[in-house]
């Protein structure tokens, strides 16, 4: 058994509740004030009382006892720490009435103890700098975690023969074996600046198929860069069952997604129903707080979706008859707004499933997301990675950012990181200057 041993903060197990099995043999610590968060936490009906609750019940399942340690599967040995406060706090600098500081504080007595290496894991940057300053060693919880910086962007430019164009052009289709592309990723080739042609890699054949030219309106939209025409045609096309589309604001990212869903249920009818989804996080993941019925309230938290909505209706009827366009399209039934919260534990059948902001929900709450898509089901996950809500999430351990890069190398999957904002004039500028 090793000599190290991790001491777990509560919202490592919020993050992912199987957190316990991903320290292979080592000394693992939950401080009883983790348990108490954990257990006040399980009544909720939200994904983070879900995780308590898996939390809790996998610890009540361990043979032997808790206090004395649990030998685990995986090799790692598990205990529970119990903070006496009669044996005192000698040495320690900080006040025990803070929970916070009560994970610090076993950290500490446990160093005592004469363990070589005691490393607390927390997602709470302050907690780790206050346990750096006593010297106790502290690290984020790094599982489930992917780099945006190196992330997969789904497109490329690629500087190519003149040959290999016009291969491209006449055959549409060209061969590189001495480049490695993704299933579903595009690809921009040019031979100086004469000649230029966009392809698309199919996975299946291993080759590079030239992507036609898609400027017709879908809906009223007309894709206006290569990378909105790339992501309009990932998610018009019925092979891909899960896309992800990234990039800040004005990129048109969620007016696409709705745009094709559209497409797809009115006009071809490959989808019973477009199912829109947005996490709830200013308020805490709770809508309790706003006037009316669950869908009155919804209405405040989908405002985003509903003016994309009545752009797309401005676009194909005109100012006048947007109302009445809009009031067609939702008393048809086939378009559903919901909260995240509420789609745990459903099982969705052809649906086009779109849920905006995805940056803000944890990769066991994508999964959960992901998982519930039946026969004949699309996903399609929209958001920026920089413009994170959740305090216990970052660009690089959100739920949007790891499912790109597990994904990447499956051919049911489709990814466009958008750079060029289409709103405005006005909008672009602030996104470069601000």
């Amino acid at each position: 058994m090793s000599n190290k041993v991790f001491v777990l903060d509560t919202n490592v197990f919020l993050h992912d509740p199987e957190a316990i099995l991903k320290f292979q043999n080592s000394n693992i610590v939950i401080p009883l004030v983790v348990l108490e968060e954990l257990d006040k936490l399980k009544r909720f009906s939200d994904e983070l009382g879900k995780n308590a609750r898996q939390v809790i019940r996998f610890i009540e399942g361990l043979q032997g006892s808790i206090f004395k340690g649990a030998l685990l599967e995986n090799g790692s040995f598990l205990s529970i720490f119990i903070d006496d406060k009669k044996e005192g706090v000698k040495g320690f600098p900080l006040s025990l009435e803070p929970k916070k500081h009560r994970i610090l504080f076993a950290a500490y007595r446990i160093k005592q103890q004469g363990y070589e290496v005691v490393i607390m894991i927390s997602k709470d940057f302050v907690l780790r700098i206050k346990a750096e300053s006593i010297g106790i060693e502290a690290q984020d919880y790094e599982n489930l975690k992917e780099s945006l910086d190196t992330l997969y962007s789904g497109y490329r430019k690629l500087e190519v023969e003149k040959r290999q164009i016009d291969e491209l052009m006449t055959r549409g289709h060209l061969e590189l074996s001495e480049e490695k592309f993704f299933p579903n990723e595009f690809c921009r080739f040019t031979y100086k600046e004469e000649s230029t042609v966009l392809g698309k890699y199919n996975g299946k054949k291993e080759r590079m198929e030239r992507l036609s030219a898609q400027n017709e309106e879908v809906w009223g939209v007309r894709p206006l860069n290569d990378k909105q025409r790339c992501a309009m045609n990932l998610l018009l096309s019925d092979e891909i069952k899960l896309v992800t589309l990234v990039g800040q604001a004005g990129t048109g990212k969620t007016l696409i997604a709705l745009t094709a869903g559209l497409r797809k249920v009115f006009d071809e009818g490959v989808y019973g129903r477009i199912l829109v989804s947005r996490p709830i996080m200013p308020l805490g993941k709770d809508i309790g707080y706003l006037p009316g019925t669950k869908e009155e309230k919804i209405y405040n938290w989908m405002q985003p979706i509903y003016d994309n909505l009545e752009f797309i209706c401005e676009s194909i009827s005109g100012i006048e008859k947007t109302p009445e366009t809009k009031q067609w399209i939702m008393e048809s039934e086939k378009i559903e707004m919901e909260a995240v919260t509420f789609i745990r534990g459903r099982s969705l059948a052809n649906t086009y499933i779109i849920i905006d902001e995805a940056q803000n929900l944890t990769p066991h709450e994508i999964k959960a997301i992901i998982s519930r898509a039946g026969k004949g089901t699309k996903v399609i996950l929209t958001g920026d990675p920089t413009q994170i809500d959740n305090p216990y999430l970052n660009k690089n351990s959100n739920g949007l950012t790891y499912v790109i890069e597990k994904f990447k190398s499956h051919g049911i999957y489709g990814h466009m990181l958008f750079s060029k904002t289409e709103r405005s004039q006005l909008a672009a500028l602030a996104a470069k200057i601000l």
